[in-house]
C-alpha cells in the first residue's frame, strides 16, 4: 500500500489577526443604519456675484454737440454817409431805442468841402453788443459802426454731421450747460434747420432757441448742446455689461427663487433671452424678455450657466 502524505499549511498569527480585522470592519459598515433625510449628491459650485432688481425707468437718446450763442436777432449799424467817426454816443451794453437813440455821428467833410455831420440812429431797439466803429476812425458806407442785439432772445449756432442728419427735426428739445455756470442747466429747442448741407465740411447748420430766466446768458459765451433725439418713458433698462452674447442671442441671467429652504444664502439663475432697443450711457433698453421686479445678475456672470448656484453679496 503506498502512503501519501499531505503537508499542512498554517497560517501565521499575524495574518490571521489582520484579516479578521478588515472582515469586521466590513461587516460594521455593512450593517451601518442609513442616514434619514434626502441623498446628498456631490458639492456644487457656488459663485459670488452682484444683482439688481429692475424697475420702470425712462430712457432718452442724445446728440452731444457745442457752438457760440449768439443773439436771436442782431442788426449791423452803417452811416448813409461815408467820412470820419467824430463821435460815438453808446457803449457796449447800451440799450436803445429804433428810430430815437443815435448811435454816431460821422463828418462826411473833404478837403476844400466842409458839410454837416450825418447823425446815425438805432435802426432796432435792442442793446449795443458790438461797436467795431471807433471815434477817428475812416468809414465807408459798407462799414458797420454797431452792432445792435435784438429782443428775439438767445441762439446756439450748432453744425450737424450729415450722418447724423437723420435724426434732427424741428422743435426737438434741448439740454444746454456752460461753463460759466457749473452745475446748472439750461432748455432750449431746435428752431431753425438749414435746408442745404455745407460740401467742404458735410455738415448742416441749426439754431437752437435758449431760454434764459434771470439773463444769465450772454450772447458769444461758449455753450454745450445735448439734442433728445428719441426719448421713452415705462420701460425697463439694465446695464450694459449684464447682457451676454452667445450664438447671436442676447441674454442676461436672472435671479430664481425657487429654493426650499428661505434661509438659504444661495440661489439658482436662468439664462433668459432679452431683446435690445436703445443703447444710451451704458445702459440697454429691454424691449423683451424682462419686467419691473425682475434680479438680474450684473456682476459675475461671465462664467455663469443656466442652473448655477450664487451667493449674492451685493
Amino acid at each position: 500500500m503506498k502512503i501519501i502524505k499531505t503537508k499542512i499549511l498554517r497560517k501565521k498569527p499575524a495574518a490571521v489577526s489582520a484579516l479578521v480585522f478588515i472582515m469586521t470592519v466590513w461587516l460594521l459598515a455593512g450593517c451601518k443604519p442609513k442616514e434619514q433625510g434626502p441623498e446628498r449628491g456631490p458639492a456644487q459650485t457656488v459663485f459670488a456675484v452682484s444683482a439688481v432688481t429692475l424697475a420702470w425707468g425712462d430712457i432718452a437718446d442724445y446728440l452731444t454737440l457745442s457752438g457760440d450763442m449768439v443773439a436771436g436777432s442782431s442788426v449791423d449799424v452803417y452811416s448813409d454817409t461815408a467820412g470820419t467817426i467824430t463821435e460815438r454816443r453808446v457803449s457796449i451794453g447800451s440799450r436803445v431805442e429804433k428810430d430815437r437813440s443815435i448811435i454816431a455821428m460821422v463828418d462826411p467833410s473833404q478837403p476844400g468841402m466842409q458839410y454837416m455831420a450825418n447823425i446815425v440812429r438805432a435802426p432796432i431797439s435792442g442793446v449795443i453788443s458790438a461797436l467795431p466803429g471807433q471815434v477817428g476812425m475812416k468809414i465807408s458806407q459798407s462799414s458797420p459802426i454797431a452792432v445792435i442785439s435784438g429782443g428775439g432772445g438767445l441762439e446756439i449756432q450748432l453744425y450737424v454731421a450729415e450722418r447724423f442728419i437723420y435724426r434732427i427735426k424741428m422743435g426737438l428739445p434741448c439740454e444746454i450747460t456752460l461753463d460759466a455756470y457749473p452745475g446748472d442747466n439750461f432748455r432750449g429747442r431746435i428752431s431753425e434747420i438749414s435746408p442745404v448741407v455745407d460740401t467742404s465740411s458735410r455738415t448742416m447748420m441749426i439754431k437752437v432757441n435758449v431760454d434764459n430766466p434771470g439773463d444769465k446768458l450772454k450772447a458769444g459765451m461758449f455753450a454745450k448742446v445735448k439734442i433728445i433725439t428719441e426719448e421713452k418713458k415705462n420701460v425697463i433698462t439694465v446695464p450694459e455689461n449684464a447682457v451676454l452674447q452667445r450664438g447671436g442671442q442676447n441674454f442676461v441671467y436672472t435671479v430664481q427663487d425657487d429654493d426650499p429652504d428661505p434661509d438659504s444664502k444661495t440661489k439658482t439663475v436662468k439664462r433668459t433671452l432679452v431683446s435690445l432697443g436703445l443703447n444710451v450711457d451704458n445702459m440697454f433698453e429691454i424691449t423683451d424678455g424682462l419686467k419691473a421686479g425682475d434680479e438680474i445678475i450684473v456682476r459675475g456672470q461671465t462664467t455663469l450657466t443656466d442652473g448655477s448656484r450664487v451667493n449674492i453679496i451685493q
